[in-house]
């Protein structure tokens, strides 16, 4: 089976690229979808490409909205959606796209550290299944793409 997978979540970490590394070298029947991980350009882009604002609020506004069309076409897409949560930052766009993968009935999968179950306990009772790090993601991956 072939699957399209998004990856939301997180990005000051390598984890994408961990999973995209796994599906080559077990050449797994996965295309990925992710977010702008460029965080500058991601935050930059509503300015960028539509002119300045003196209110950072409208500043967010614009490239929030910008980044939603690559969000929800993604979302929609998905078959799957992987979203990680780091301890660093508080992500609340993960745990909206969590929140979204669920409405639209998408198999979720939640990646957290022990130290978020408590706070993500209604993430995890919404998920499919939920990881403590990327490397339970990738062999639930690989397990998914088993022709048995």
């Amino acid at each position: 089976m072939k699957y399209t997978v998004y990856l939301s979540g997180e990005i000051h970490t390598e984890w994408r690229e961990k999973i995209k590394n796994a599906i080559s070298a077990n050449n797994l029947p996965i295309e990925i979808l992710t977010p702008n991980t460029d965080h500058s350009s991601s935050d930059e882009c509503g300015v960028d490409l539509l002119g300045a604002e003196e209110n950072p609020f409208w500043k967010d506004h614009k490239a929030a909205k910008i980044n939603s069309i690559r969000h929800m076409t993604a979302l929609g897409r998905a078959d799957i959606v992987v979203v990680r949560f780091g301890d660093k930052y508080k992500q609340w766009n993960a745990a909206f796209d969590a929140g979204i993968a669920t409405a639209l009935g998408k198999s979720l999968i939640i990646e957290h550290s022990k130290e978020l179950t408590h706070p993500l306990k209604e993430i995890d009772a919404a998920a499919m299944a939920t990881a403590e790090n990327t490397g339970q993601v990738i062999e639930l991956l690989k397990y998914l793409c088993r022709d048995y």
